[in-house]
């Protein structure tokens, strides 16, 4: 097994504005130190942690040239990449909500989706049996024409575009486990049913409008949309349930050429931004049912903002994507066990899932 790992230490470089958390400073909103929870620390540390465990060793470890902008205008209109490259040739600034960036901004977002355009390719093309691009920006929030929640241009869907102009797939499916909807990725692909696009979320967490179990896609493209929205704390056994009793009978149905993975970590137990109780276990676990679910797998890192955790989830994730014996344990196991939910809130819990299970059988 040849598992790829796709990163670029400029990708770390990317900065963001002047905020404390999710605010702007300003007014009676005082700085902070770390500013925006978007910080380069997380993936560094899952880089650093793979290289001290000698996981990397390993991997096929590489980099990957920027998009460039015929691939970028598959997914996002001109008058979007030029205002956003404007304003970054000018030193950096914000266009959309809660986006960022510094000067070089347009560049590194187009290496972060090349990253993602790269690792998708390899796998199709059979240069790698699996592969796992270290993305930053991140992705899955980003619109067509409006970036949001950190994400400046949408990796996921660059990748899919490209692989589809090289003709090297007809079927994309996309599972989306980041503690926020995917929002960007279910746009650009809402009216179609080549892509099959599925979102495992906190309900009403970011963006709280969006990631209704009743949006199930538009025109063609209806029936090829699937966002299951989960209530705070669901933890280990709740996301394995939802991928067991939803998800992966989707993707079975689908049959997609290659399985694309939103591969974000702030559904992790301690994460500032999420609330779901996952462990660096559950992440693993997850990872082995899409992997013996589909046999072309590539994961885009996406948020994840717990400096300490995310580096032990990545690892766990692609220690089983590469079925290496190297393991970093996990040191919050003891604190974060996996507990089964309480009694009312695993009955609470299966009802929901017996709910969307049903709708979509009906």
């Amino acid at each position: 097994m040849s598992t790829g790992f796709f990163w670029d230490e400029r990708c770390f470089w990317h900065g963001g504005g002047n905020y404390a958390g999710m605010l702007p400073v300003g007014g009676l909103v005082q700085p902070m130190q770390g500013g925006l929870p978007e910080s380069p620390e997380t993936k560094r540390r899952l880089k650093n942690l793979m290289d001290v465990t000698g996981l990397s060793a390993e991997l096929v470890m590489q980099g990957a040239p920027p998009a460039d902008r015929d691939d970028l205008l598959r997914v996002h209109p001109a008058s979007y990449l030029d205002a956003f490259q404007a304003m970054s040739d000018a030193g950096g600034g914000e266009m959309g909500r809660r986006t960022p960036f510094g000067p070089g901004g347009y560049e590194i977002a187009s290496l972060s989706a090349g990253l993602a355009k790269a690792a998708v390719l390899a796998v199709l093309k059979g240069d790698l049996t699996n592969a796992y691009a270290l993305s930053r920006p991140p992705g899955h929030h980003c619109l067509p024409d409006y970036p949001n929640g950190f994400c400046l241009l949408n990796n996921i869907g660059v990748a899919i575009e490209a692989a589809r102009a090289a003709g090297l797939a007809k079927r994309f499916a996309v599972l989306d486990w980041d503690v926020h909807h995917g929002n960007g990725t279910e746009a650009v692909f809402y009216d179609r049913a080549d892509v099959l696009t599925i979102s495992v979320h906190q309900d009403r967490n970011y963006p709280m409008d969006s990631g209704d179990f009743a949006d199930r896609g538009r025109g063609d493209g209806l029936g090829y949309n699937l966002n299951i929205p989960l209530p705070p704390g669901v933890g280990h056994t709740g996301y394995l349930a939802a991928l067991d009793r939803l998800a992966l009978p989707a993707i079975r149905d689908f049959a997609p050429d290659v399985l694309i993975i939103a591969c974000g970590y702030d559904a992790a137990a301690n994460d500032p931004l999420g609330r779901m109780l996952a462990t660096a276990e559950t992440f693993a676990m997850m990872t082995r049912r899409v992997m013996d679910t589909v046999d072309k797998i590539v994961m885009v890192h996406e948020g994840g903002y717990s400096e300490t955790y995310v580096p032990f989830c990545g690892h766990a994730v692609l220690q089983e994507m590469s079925g290496s014996q190297i393991c970093a344990p996990d040191p919050f196991a003891e604190v974060f066990p996996l507990r089964q939910p309480a009694p009312h809130f695993d009955a609470y819990l299966n009802g929901v899932l017996a709910d969307m299970v049903a709708v979509l059988k009906g």
